[in-house]
């Protein structure tokens, strides 16, 4: 998986196919889309680079807001591991790069599924990052994505986290 969406509860079919419709007009047509046990949750594979897909959807959420209808989240992931806090820890050692010494982030978790300790993820791989938190106004944000056995792992910028309904209000503004 490279995608994490949310949609409501129930709407999962006409999420899948929507996400469809839309990758195959960015170009990927053979997108592998998983409807997870978790409700209102799927996970997508795309050939095409993630955070490149999140910002043309936003793009064309801002051109035609109704065309799309059920995508509510769309996380761009860049690593996919199992949910170990050991392996979670090594993974986001070996990414940390990508914030420079310049650079304020925070760390994000969303846990489904998994009893492991947030406090104890954040605990164990703050100590690696030598750049200031900041939680208000990140530089970055570094994203751990926990679905049951898997863990996703992003190191994005605020914006290239899609929400469909942020997006449509600040049209309205």
């Amino acid at each position: 998986m490279n995608l994490i969406i949310t949609c409501p509860r129930h709407l999962e079919p006409e999420t899948e196919d929507e996400l469809k419709d839309i990758l195959g007009e960015l170009g990927d047509s053979n997108i592998k889309v998983t409807i997870t046990s978790m409700s209102g949750i799927l996970t997508a594979e795309t050939i095409l680079d993630p955070i490149e897909v999140v910002r043309k959807i936003k793009e064309m959420l801002l051109d035609e807001p109704w065309s799309i209808r059920y995508c509510k989240r769309i996380i761009p992931i860049q690593k996919v591991i199992e949910s170990k806090i050991d392996e979670i820890d090594k993974n986001v050692e070996e990414m940390s790069n990508q914030i420079t010494k310049e650079e304020t982030y925070r760390i994000s978790i969303e846990k489904r599924n998994s009893d492991l300790s947030s406090k104890e993820i954040i605990t164990k791989i703050a100590n690696k990052i030598k750049s200031k938190v900041s939680l208000e106004f990140p530089d970055k944000v570094l994203l751990i994505e926990i679905l049951g056995n898997k863990t996703g792992i992003s190191i994005l910028k605020k914006s290239d986290i899609l929400s469909t309904e942020k997006t449509k209000r600040s049209i309205s503004e």
